[in-house]
């Protein structure tokens, strides 16, 4: 697929981008979250400076990320043990018995 050119506004300012037409409506959606995460924080904590509003976004953010790497992981790992598992067990029913 092609690329695009788009602008996207995080914390008053704009961003010109180029992404893969693919990539737009995640990038936007993206954008979309942040802005969000930043007028929450904003009125939660009545804190005005964007640099700290964008901050305590990417924390919040890579947080979140973090966690869902270990989610998956602990995931895959409990996937690998019932496949072994399975497998044992159709190993044990299938190998004739001397």
């Amino acid at each position: 697929m092609g690329e695009i050119s788009i602008k996207i506004a995080i914390a008053g300012r704009v961003y010109p981008l180029t992404v893969n037409l693919e990539d737009e409506d995640r990038v936007r959606k993206s954008a979309r979250m942040i802005e969000e995460k930043i007028r929450e924080y904003e009125t939660l904590y009545s804190v005005r400076d964007k640099q700290d509003l964008l901050a305590m976004s990417a924390l919040q953010f890579a947080t979140q990320a973090i966690e869902a790497e270990e989610k998956l992981s602990l995931l895959n790992q409990a996937t690998q043990d019932q496949l072994t598992e399975l497998n044992n067990l159709l190993d044990s029913c299938l190998i004739p018995k001397s």
